[in-house]
This record gives C-alpha cells, structure tokens and sequence, in this order.
C-alpha cells in the first residue's frame, strides 16, 4: 500500500477521532498554492485548531509525531496566518496539534493519539 492511501486512512481515523471528542471540523486537507496544505481544521470549544495528522504502521523510524519537520511545522504556521486571514479569525486562541494514527500491517487502525499543542 503506497503512502498516500495510507495517508488518507489515516485522515479518515482523525476525522472520526475528533468528531468522536465533540470537535467540529471546519476543512480538510486546506490547501494554498505554492505555501502547502493542512490536513484537518477543527474547532474545539472556542479554540481553532489546525492539525497535522500522521499515520504509520509502526515506531521503526520514530513516532509520526517525530516526522513532523521543523519546515512542515513552518509550512502549517504560514497556510494557518492564510487562513485567518481569509476567515476573519482576529480574537480566538489557536492552537497545532498532531495526531497520530498507529495502524496493523493490514492497515487496520490500532490507535490514534491526540497531541494538543504539538508546537
């Protein structure tokens, strides 16, 4: 199974996750041409939260928090001021989080941790 429908699992489990724990998605996979893309943002409560998610079949090479780069991180800080900027978001907390979806070798979902103000 290649990276990108390995990707896409993984993005359906955080949706699932998130709106499980009372958070209203607001977009997914957000793109702005030539910054980059975020996979999934939410509101939770008051707080607008852009979220990274990554999604591994084991811990081999770090956890999929790990893998998120400091340039990814830059990447979603400067997408995230776009989108503010486009949705009149002046006056509410922010936050990045990360989620992880741990997955079988048959790509099932073995678990899906949600770190909250991951940078």
């Amino acid at each position: 199974m290649n990276n990108r429908v390995l990707g896409k699992i993984g993005e359906a489990a955080a949706m699932e996750y998130i709106m499980s724990r009372g958070m209203k998605p607001l977009a997914r996979n957000y793109r702005v041409s030539r910054l980059g893309e975020i996979d999934i943002i939410a509101k939770d409560g008051d707080t607008l939260c852009f979220i990274e998610v990554k999604a591994r079949r084991g811990d081999r090479y770090g956890t999929p928090a790990e893998a998120v780069s400091y340039a990814k991180r830059n990447t979603i800080t400067k997408v995230a001021q776009v989108y503010a900027v486009r949705n009149g978001v002046y006056d509410m907390p922010l936050r990045f989080d990360v989620i992880e979806v741990y997955m079988g070798p048959d790509c099932s979902i073995k678990s899906v941790e949600h770190i909250k103000d991951a940078f």
